[in-house]
């Protein structure tokens, strides 16, 4: 029974550009039980991913749609696109999003003026360099427990927390209580840190302090929020 829950959960995911970052979700993946197709223009790149790699490589540009049929994007449940240029990025991007409906898509983009517009399009945006190859994990695998830090005595973390859609409007420090308080949102790639003015909107993303013994209350909450509707 437990095999088969864990074959339910197992993702096929599209990656574009073995570089650094890359090579290391596609190892990450791999080693977590997904499927991976890892797509590199230049065949070389293929030895970051290791001997112990099982997924596929495929070398060719990863906008081509004949290349992403063979990585298999017709079955993917996310694509990161992870190339060291913008351009071919938000292209990778929006193909998987647009031509064949994938809704986890990363997309790796240095400038922060472009990042804001396809953020606004649904599209996660990550700059390498700040952002580790474990965040991008989580944006395409969900199920993923977010906690960011936990402190020495072990009685406080900070989680990543996608905020509802059924609460948009609805002030992000009302979500506060005895035992979490929301210390910054993340909002079209940028943070912010809340005032009693600040509302949420849709795609916000909110870094909690919570007690650990009041976690699962607090992830019930809004879970039990997001089921309510707007």
């Amino acid at each position: 029974m437990c095999a088969n829950a864990a074959r339910e959960k197992t993702v096929h995911v599209v990656i574009v550009g073995c570089g650094r970052v890359g090579s290391t979700l596609g190892r990450e993946l791999v080693a977590a039980g997904h499927t991976v197709a890892v797509i590199d223009r230049k065949s070389e790149a293929f030895s970051r991913l290791g001997e112990s790699f099982t997924g596929q490589k495929i070398t060719g540009i990863g906008f081509d749609r004949d290349i992403l049929i063979e990585a298999g994007i017709e079955k993917a449940g996310a694509l990161a696109a992870v190339t060291n240029g913008d351009n071919s990025n938000i292209l990778i991007a929006r193909v998987a999003r647009e031509e064949f409906g994938i809704e986890r898509v990363v997309a790796r983009i240095y400038d922060p003026k472009r990042a804001e517009i396809y953020e606004r399009l649904g599209i996660a945006t990550v700059a390498t360099v700040k952002w580790t190859s474990e965040r991008i994990l989580r944006r395409i695998l969900p199920e993923l427990p977010a906690v960011e830090w936990t402190d020495p005595s072990a009685k406080v973390v900070l989680v990543e927390r996608e905020l509802p859609k059924s609460l948009v409007g609805n002030r992000v420090l009302s979500l506060d209580s005895a035992t979490a308080r929301i210390v910054s949102v993340r909002r079209l790639g940028a943070a912010v840190i809340p005032t009693a003015d600040t509302v949420v909107q849709e795609g916000d993303v909110a870094y909690v302090a919570v007690e650990i013994k009041s976690l699962e209350a607090f992830d019930a909450s809004l879970a039990s929020t997001s089921g309510k509707g707007h």
